[in-house]
């Protein structure tokens, strides 16, 4: 899930219980935690809005005490603390440094929405993300294209089509750009191993979706025949907040250096974590505030920044990462857990790997699970060799890349930018589509493509 995903070394599983003791109906808490983010917001609107964060710890805790009743309570505590400790926390940590930097940065100058600039800046944003990470292209970049488009009445499509390739595909070249990547780089698979073998996949899911975006574009622009704003005058491009940009430069490198400095562990209530993510959780704190110290509050207020997203995607992912840890540990349990029969598909029947297999297996995993133990899941089960991986099973590998990135933009909760940009988006007034409605979207425009990049890739 976005940079924030990096600092994840290992699979998101109960931290005292077998994923093969853990039936299917351990993920019926999670299954309702989706339900109730997709089907809540349209049916009881008022009682979401207002009490989403009591809905959300109320699935948690309908996983957690039924743990503690068949496991013990000491299993279900460990459980719990796992997953906030080692994957919660350095999620929401992270998340808050590059949502607030990115905030605090402000594209100045006149942008109008026109379906070329609106093109453009996918197009940009889609290239920046492999660098700086989908969330921080995603943060940086959402509120020019909301300025860019505000006098225009038809412009939904371009926030759906920003989701799929900034907060997505976009993060496919390097190991920085989504965290399935980072943890291949982590396990051996090197660093420039996906720019060279996922480029080709990259640019043809790019071409083709920016065409469509800006023929679709066109027709709306054509239809609604928008007045542009006047000039006023001059006003070129520029940025201000640059100490933003910094901050977000650091926030790479202490990202990046929590997989080459790894002096050890420490226990915290019974938990080992490595030093290097108590040091990155800390980092990114600091950076957060010294983000909010160093932006004068007219360049956030200019900005449209507010608080209220980064404190939904909070609350509704703590529920989410404690609901789908018996899932994953399910998954990771392979063919001795529950979900044997989905393992033995990724093999023929003399044995060996099946790629589209691979594809869309960790693809649709990566759907609605945390997409880097989903890939961790199918990196070990493919042998877990990173040099075999990148020799002979190359297509294997690349297969389980793509299908771990490009699919988290299948549904709002595949990625944390895409739940982000919808509750940016929405702040700012502007209707995006429910979470079926979402998904709609992506059947019509992803699915087709994807089943493209499998006759072609794989």
């Amino acid at each position: 899930m976005t940079l924030a995903g990096l600092l994840l070394a290992v699979p998101a599983e109960a931290a005292g219980i077998s994923g093969d003791a853990l039936s299917l109906g351990w993920a019926l808490p999670f299954l309702g935690m989706l339900l109730s983010i997709a089907l809540l917001p349209l049916i009881a609107g008022h009682l979401w809005h207002h009490h989403y964060g009591k809905i959300a710890a109320g699935w948690a805790a309908l996983l957690v005490l039924p743990l503690a009743v068949a496991f013990g309570p000491e299993a279900a505590a460990a459980e719990v603390w796992h997953v906030l400790l080692l994957e919660y926390l350095p999620f929401i940590a992270l998340l808050l440094a590059l949502y607030t930097a990115g905030g605090g940065v402000l594209l100045r100058g006149r942008l109008v929405g026109t379906p070329a600039t609106n093109t453009a800046l996918l197009a940009v944003g889609t290239v920046v993300a492999s660098v700086m990470g989908t969330t921080g292209a995603a943060m940086v970049l959402i509120r020019p294209l909301i300025r860019a488009n505000a006098f225009r009445r038809r412009k939904t499509h371009s926030f759906v089509f920003f989701i799929f390739l900034v907060a997505n595909i976009g993060g496919s070249l390097t190991p920085l750009g989504d965290p399935p990547l980072y943890l291949g780089f982590l396990r051996g698979v090197a660093f420039f191993w996906t720019t060279t073998h996922l480029f080709a996949e990259f640019l043809f899911c790019v071409v083709l979706l920016l065409a469509v975006y800006w023929l679709i574009d066109s027709i709306a622009w054509a239809r609604e025949k928008p007045v542009p704003p006047p000039a006023g005058g001059r006003d070129p491009l520029r940025i201000e907040g640059w100490a933003n940009v910094a901050l977000i430069g650091a926030i790479v490198v202490v990202v990046l250096a929590q997989g080459v400095w790894q002096p050890g562990e420490v226990v915290i209530l019974g938990q080992a974590i490595g030093i290097e993510r108590i040091a990155g959780m800390a980092a990114f704190i600091a950076i957060a505030l010294a983000s909010v110290a160093l932006t004068p509050a007219s360049l956030r207020e200019a900005n449209g920044f507010a608080w209220g997203a980064i404190l939904e995607v909070a609350k509704l992912f703590a529920a989410i990462f404690v609901t789908m840890a018996p899932v994953l540990a399910i998954l990771k349990a392979g063919g001795a857990g529950a979900a044997a029969g989905l393992v033995a598909l990724t093999s023929d029947a003399a044995g060996q790997p099946v790629p589209w297999v691979y594809f869309w297996l960790s693809g649709a995993l990566s759907s609605f699970l945390d997409n880097a133990p989903t890939y961790l899941v199918f990196f070990n089960l493919a042998g877990g060799d990173p040099l075999r991986l990148m020799g002979e099973g190359a297509l294997i590998l690349a297969a389980i890349s793509c299908g771990a990135v490009f699919m988290g933009a299948n549904s709002y909760i595949g990625n944390a930018p895409n739940f982000m940009v919808k509750a940016i988006v929405e702040e700012q007034g502007v209707r995006m589509p429910s979470f079926f409605g979402y998904c709609a979207w992506a059947l019509v425009f992803l699915v087709p493509l994807f089943i493209l990049v499998t006759f072609v890739f794989f």
